[in-house]
């Protein structure tokens, strides 16, 4: 509680100033400009007053050059309140609107805005306009939308320009929904939606790899005679290749032609980018040559693809060779390109390559970059190699290169994860002694480290320290934090961030929803689910696979069989495939129920579907075939597959586990004990449940030493048995008519602090009673009688027995 009453704290922005040992800075991050709340009141006097007598005139020019000079001086309330009353009020605010704009003080702009909008007054659609541009181009984008949602809730009528600013300002913000809705009001006013807004939102959808709908968009066009450009052409194409679907990147090119849309050196640097990401390295030499016919050069980002498929390929050669050959042929590799052929080699572990290279291209003039000396550095952190790491940072400031922020969160994320905070804290130091402020993504890879470490104190204090730095947390930073308290089950504190992030802005995507959705189906609470999925889907978020498969997985666990396969049908009616987990997750369900026909129904159908099954499929098939007639020809089949299917991951323990048990529990021995040795052979060590298997097995073929020794090995390898494992022992006895090997066992697991269930009591108590030894029956009984373990069925006439 300690813990959700401080991020009450911060859900309601109420937070006292924090003190942090690490950040403190004397420069804010956001400079802004100082305005002189008191200026001369004689100058002030006189400028008005000269302005006063230009507006009337329509002297413009004279005008702005007084506002120029005013609002130097003075802030926006403090100009507008004194032409409050003043006839030419209207005529003011208009130009003093444009002079904020002219002079990029977007914020004032912004502030006279909303001044006028209190006085229900609004300025011109074209000083609107270039107020929304102006908000875009410092990547207000919210700020855009809010000024944009305004105009639209006063009924303020706006042109297609003002809409297209609007829609931008939403697919930037990842909010697709409402960008569509735009699109569908820009319909309904007349207002023509133009290629411009059919390109940034076909881009978003791109992005968030709704490649079908983008796709839907693109035909679209045609339907409404909007004449599709290159840049249109080049997103959809690009979609598509981020999706592996190269041949429809190509289909599109075709159509490109037919279209009369020429190509430009980003159609065929996206087309060369995705068959290098699929590995065809010849296909992509072919575009490069007709790339060239256009009378087009391979710039960076042509190379940068080509050493990255390369690489790729696992053919590291190739890419050397290439950069060999640009070398030779006096090719000067960009930034960009350089970084693709450094990081590429560094990805693939051969990081010293990658320093040797660095080392050529400064030698060749290129100049050090702090870009290129990061990738080193990020390669080495990554292969574990610190004392390299430190002298790539020593070598960068000898070249002349300052570490920036993400120098400083390269090393602060490798220590993050070797779990070493003491160096974490050092390096921190390290970027205030270095005048480097931390920015968002310093402290996101904090609070994501201390959220799995749950010391959720220190994660809410983070984000305090971050607002008080004028910081504005990301979706990672929160999808972090949310992470770690839904899988520390604190979903109360986890809801309180969601609520925190949508409050200020950030709007939740896909993954964070889905983790929500998970941790209430981890503790069970469905219908908290379902609430989580209907704001998701509230909010314009897409529900993905992803976040159906979690859903449908929590109700197979709560035996919600029916619900589960109603869920499977809505999936498809979305459109959406079911993949092998959709499958694992019903075949999971259907096995704890026992219904081992509709297993092998589901089997089937995922098979049929070319969906390859994998070790998690397998083991609920085995499980079921537990009981039934026909148990062991399907354990036999599934068996048969398995060696056949080339299983990823190969069978595990659990699967190995559930085969020894059938195979013991159907008194197939010989079966049981070579699958243990397969099980072993692969690696694979036993534990409780092996062993358990392993005895029954030995116990049911009549072989009470080989089980002792089973036993015996369990001790020797520190593995301490369990109520089951002398419970199975006992009852193996008992079956075997060995009641004295009985006692034994239940003498040790009753010193051992276990209890034997009521029946194998019964059932050893009777046979103790048979042989004759009348005392340790009346013991077992009287000793099971104290443990509240129940009556003995025999425990009265053994008394008496005992007496006479």
């Amino acid at each position: 509680m300690h813990n959700l009453h401080r991020f009450d704290k911060l859900a309601t922005t109420i937070n006292p100033p924090l003190t942090c040992k690490f950040f403190r800075s004397s420069t804010p991050f956001f400079h802004q400009q100082q305005i002189n709340e008191n200026p001369p009141q004689n100058d002030l006097q006189e400028h008005l007053k000269n302005l006063q007598n230009h507006l009337p005139q329509q002297h413009t020019e004279a005008a702005k050059q007084i506002l120029n000079t005013l609002i130097q001086e003075n802030s926006v309330s403090q100009l507008y309140t004194h032409f409050q009353d003043s006839p030419t009020k209207p005529h003011f605010s208009n130009l003093l609107f444009s002079v904020y704009l002219e002079s990029k003080m977007v914020k004032q702009a912004e502030e006279l805005y909303f001044m006028l909008r209190g006085d229900v007054k609004f300025v011109s659609l074209s000083s609107l306009n270039v107020l929304l541009e102006s908000l875009i181009s410092l990547r207000l984008y919210k700020n855009c939308l809010d000024v944009f949602n305004d105009v639209i809730k006063w009924g303020v009528r706006v042109d297609g320009f003002s809409y297209a600013k609007g829609i931008e300002s939403a697919v930037k913000l990842g909010d697709l929904g409402k960008a569509l809705k735009l699109m569908n009001s820009m319909r309904d006013c007349g207002v023509r939606v133009d290629n411009f807004v059919y390109n940034v939102v076909i881009g978003g959808l791109c992005k968030e790899r709704r490649v079908f709908d983008a796709r839907r968009l693109f035909d679209e066009m045609v339907e409404r005679r909007v004449r599709r450009c290159t840049m249109t052409y080049n997103v959809l194409m690009d979609g598509y290749c981020k999706i592996g679907k190269v041949d429809e990147a190509f289909k599109l090119k075709k159509m490109m032609r037919e279209d009369n849309v020429e190509p430009n050196i980003v159609t065929f640097n996206t087309l060369v980018g995705g068959l290098c990401r699929l590995g065809k390295m010849e296909e992509a030499d072919c575009v490069v040559e007709e790339m060239k016919s256009y009378g087009f050069v391979p710039n960076g980002y042509t190379y940068s693809a080509l050493f990255d498929g390369f690489l790729r390929c696992d053919d590291v050669d190739s890419s050397l060779a290439l950069y060999e050959e640009t070398v030779k042929r006096g090719v000067q590799l960009n930034e960009y390109a350089s970084n693709g052929l450094l990081n590429g080699l560094c990805k693939k572990g051969r990081t010293d390559k990658a320093a040797e290279i660095l080392k050529k291209m400064r030698e060749n003039g290129l100049a050090p970059k702090e870009m290129l000396f990061n990738t080193v550095l990020n390669g080495y952190c990554k292969e574990g190699n610190m004392e390299k790491a430190f002298s790539t940072i020593d070598e960068m400031e000898t070249s002349g290169v300052k570490p920036s922020c993400f120098t400083f969160n390269v090393m602060i994320t490798k220590f993050c994860e070797l779990g070493m905070m003491e160096k974490v804290n050092e390096w921190l130091r390290k970027m205030l002694e270095k005048s480097v402020s931390p920015n968002v993504q310093t402290y996101s890879i904090l609070i994501n480290k201390y959220g799995r470490m749950r010391d959720f104190v220190r994660c809410f204090e983070f984000l305090e320290e971050m607002e008080n730095n004028r910081l504005k947390p990301n979706v990672i930073t929160y999808g972090s934090l949310i992470n770690s308290l839904c899988k520390d089950h604190r979903l109360l504190e986890a809801n309180v961030v969601l609520n925190d992030m949508i409050s200020r802005g950030v709007k939740p995507n896909a993954r964070i929803y889905n983790m929500l959705i998970e941790g209430h189906c981890m503790k069970g609470n469905l219908a908290d689910a379902f609430r989580c999925l209907e704001k998701m889907l509230e909010s314009g978020e897409e529900a993905t696979l992803v976040t159906y498969n979690i859903l449908l997985n929590g109700l197979c666990k709560k035996g919600r069989i029916k619900e589960a396969e109603e869920l499977l049908a809505l999936i498809q009616l979305r459109g959406l495939t079911p993949n092998v987990i959709t499958y694992n997750s019903l075949i999971s369900g259907y096995s704890d129920a026992g219904d081992t026909e509709k297993c092998f129904e589901l089997y089937k159908k995922m098979k049929t579907s070319g969906i390859k099954p994998t070790t998690v499929t397998i083991h609920p098939l085995i499980k079921v075939c537990r009981k039934g007639k026909n148990a062991l020809v399907l354990i036999e089949k599934i068996v048969q597959e398995m060696s056949q299917m080339d299983l990823s991951p190969p069978p595990d323990r659990l699967v190995y586990n559930e085969l020894i048990y059938c195979y013991a529990l159907h008194g197939e021995v010989e079966k049981s004990l070579s699958t243990h040795v397969e099980m072993v052979e692969q690696g694979i060590p036993s534990d409780k449940k092996t062993y358990y298997s392993l005895i029954m097995a030995h116990l049911k073929a009549g072989n009470c030493q080989e089980a002792k020794n089973l036993v015996d090995q369990m001790k020797a390898n520190n593995i301490v048995l369990n109520d089951e494992t002398y419970n199975i022992l006992i009852e193996g006895h008992c079956k075997l008519e060995d009641f004295s090997g009985a006692y034994v066992w239940y003498r040790e697991m009753v010193d051992n602090g276990l209890l034997p269930v009521v029946n194998i009591c019964n059932e050893l108590v009777s046979g103790l009673r048979e042989e004759g030894r009348l005392e340790e029956a009346q013991i077992l009984c009287s000793e099971m009688s104290s443990k509240g373990i129940g009556e003995c069925n025999t425990n009265e006439e053994l008394t008496a027995a005992v007496k006479a």
